[in-house]
């Protein structure tokens, strides 16, 4: 008896490695699959190229900016030229340099805020898409009321509240964000729970937990890379907007710090809010064509559509 139970045993632990080395040999080649497709997008590889720019000047921003940004070069607005491409503003400060340093905070405030909400959003979106209904039902109320609440008007708030700061930013976009994520990987979640493969991971007596992050979540990955990806250019732009009505960190230099310092000096010096807002406009279009890609590569039979 005993040694049918360990053959038994032993026959289903061959089966499911059998059955994860094929699954792994079928995203390897699904991996391939999508460069392909992505590649034929010239635009998303143009997006991919710009944004990978900007993230590269970011990260290297003290040795190609050519002056810090907080030093007063005593050239007070002046126009763009040789010596301040981009101009100085009212406190004879080098835009371009201020510009390029922006970028790491605006950048850092995007890709926290979105991982953020993608956690928040793909922890509740999996537990609504495989509890019962009751749970599935509760919890889609939940997103729908947050979904409801207007992002800007709760930072104002925050701001007033607490007092401005970065991780202030960084908390209302990212647990106000995360809605639209927990709906893409609910419905996902409820289609997928029903297929086949699910079916028979339960008749192997895999756990559930087992059946939700290693069976249904690969399918859903595509699908929150997407959404990631489009809840960051939304990040960037909520954080342009909040630093320009004075709800971020007074000190560190931002696109919409930037924004909010010259909209007082819009007609003398107009290259001062010229440069931010260009990089803030490039910078959501290039993440914008990046994930339209991605979508288009990750999801080919809705493209044929």
């Amino acid at each position: 008896m005993d040694m049918k139970m360990d053959r038994k045993t032993s026959e289903e632990a061959g089966s499911r490695k059998s059955v994860r080395r094929q699954r792994m040999e079928l995203r390897l080649e699904g991996a391939k699959k999508f460069w392909k497709r992505f590649c034929k997008n010239k635009g998303a590889v143009t997006g991919l190229a710009v944004f990978a720019i900007i993230v590269l000047v970011a990260l290297f921003a003290p040795l190609i900016a050519p002056y810090s940004p907080y030093d007063n070069t005593f050239a007070l607005k002046e126009a763009p030229s040789m010596a301040h491409l981009f101009g100085t503003d009212e406190l004879g400060r080098d835009v371009l340099s201020r510009t390029i340093y922006g970028a790491r905070v605006s950048l850092i405030v995007g890709v926290a805020a979105s991982l953020l909400s993608t956690v928040i959003g793909v922890v509740i979106g999996c537990i609504a898409g495989y509890s019962n209904r009751f749970t599935s039902s509760a919890l889609l109320k939940v997103t729908e009321s947050f979904q409801m609440l207007p992002m800007f008007f709760v930072g104002i708030l925050l701001s007033a509240i607490f007092g401005p700061s970065l991780a202030l930013i960084v908390m209302v976009i990212g647990f106000m964000g995360w809605p639209s994520c927990a709906r893409v990987v609910r419905g996902e979640f409820l289609t997928l729970r029903e297929q086949e493969f699910v079916t028979a991971a339960r008749s192997i007596g895999c756990k559930k937990f087992s059946i939700m992050f290693q069976e249904i979540m690969p399918s859903v990955i595509p699908q929150i890379i997407v959404n990631a990806s489009m809840r960051m250019a939304t990040a960037i732009m909520m954080e342009a907007t909040l630093n320009f009505f004075g709800c971020g960190d007074p000190v560190m230099v931002s696109w919409g710090k930037l924004l909010n310092d010259s909209r007082n000096f819009v007609r003398s010096i107009p290259w001062a809010s010229i440069a931010p807002g260009l990089a803030v406009l490039i910078t959501v279009l290039s993440i914008n064509l990046l994930g339209d890609g991605l979508n288009d590569a990750l999801n080919p039979k809705l493209r044929e559509r």
